[in-house]
């Protein structure tokens, strides 16, 4: 039997999780022209302190989500606030080399904390499945993500485009100096900035740690490494291509983890190395990815 409908199914959950991570990321460099690399960290971080407050604190599942996205938002706003606006124009690599600092702090801590253990999060769907009939099956828990994925990025999309504080924001990406002189705060912009990616950090790391997955461990950072490609393909500004190209990634990587077994001859793992070639051979004939801004040089 031809799994591939299923592959596309599931990757477009897993690509609609990579979008969440992907967004995070486009929301952040928009505001500070900033990449995150901690956001990997975030991810652990949120999954795990579900864990910890759903079955070792006892507040229920629902509470645990809610603090821990309330936790992470406030740690991404801290970051902004003490680590990120001393350095403002010291140019996007003193900035990056930060957050990767960052980054490593943040995964120690949470290594030694989590050890070789993995922290099941007490989610309600547990490893239940979803039979759309035809041979099509999806996680319970990877449904829901699709659906909490797609409603976050509508409203993103709503609150971008007509929010005042959306306008706000993308007044600032185009011309931050004009922004200022038309009285737009622009440091509370970039602190809602990093405090929304935050939380979208938070969400995508629960679900990521959801069944299929066995918990929450370290190694959850690595999908926001896959998420870079994502944010490239689709243009590193852009909030609609960031949502494109997680799917992209996510639908490709999917298919082909499907059919390792046919590609042995490429090594193992190949499914991993997938993102980079897609994005290698896309940047080819797009160098501004999917929708991203064109850059124009006068000459």
């Amino acid at each position: 039997m031809d799994i591939l409908p299923e592959l596309i199914v599931t990757g477009i959950a897993f690509g609609a999780l990579l979008s969440l991570v992907a967004l995070g990321f486009v929301i952040q460099y928009r505001a500070t022209a900033t990449l995150n690399f901690a956001q990997g960290a975030l991810l652990v971080l949120g999954a795990y302190l579900v864990s910890k407050l759903a079955i070792n604190a006892g507040i229920g599942f629902w509470g645990a989500f809610l603090v821990s996205i309330v936790a992470v938002t406030f740690l991404g706003v801290a970051v902004e606030r003490l680590l990120v606006r001393p350095l403002f124009g010291r140019g996007l690599f003193v900035l990056g080399i930060m957050t990767l600092g960052l980054d490593l702090v943040l995964i120690t801590i949470l290594q030694k904390a989590i050890r070789d253990s993995v922290f099941p999060l007490g989610d309600p769907w547990g490893n239940r499945i979803i039979d759309f009939g035809g041979g099509i099956t999806l996680p319970q828990s990877r449904f829901v993500a699709l659906l909490v994925a797609i409603a976050l990025g509508a409203a993103f999309f709503t609150w971008f485009k007509y929010h005042r504080w959306g306008v706000a924001m993308r007044a600032a990406a185009e011309d931050g100096a004009t922004a200022a002189l038309m009285g737009i705060p622009l440091g509370r912009i970039s602190s809602a900035a990093w405090g929304l990616a935050g939380a979208l950090a938070a969400v995508a790391g629960m679900f990521l740690s959801t069944f299929p997955t066995a918990g929450a461990d370290p190694s959850l950072r690595l999908v926001a490494f896959a998420a870079f490609p994502a944010i490239a393909l689709g243009g590193f500004d852009s909030t609609t291509g960031a949502i494109a190209g997680g799917m992209i990634i996510g639908i490709t990587t999917q298919i082909v983890l499907g059919y390792e077994s046919h590609l042995s001859f490429l090594g193992r793992g190949v499914h991993n190395v997938v993102p980079y070639v897609v994005l290698i051979v896309f940047l080819l004939f797009k160098p501004d990815g999917l929708l991203g801004t064109k850059e124009v040089h006068r000459v």
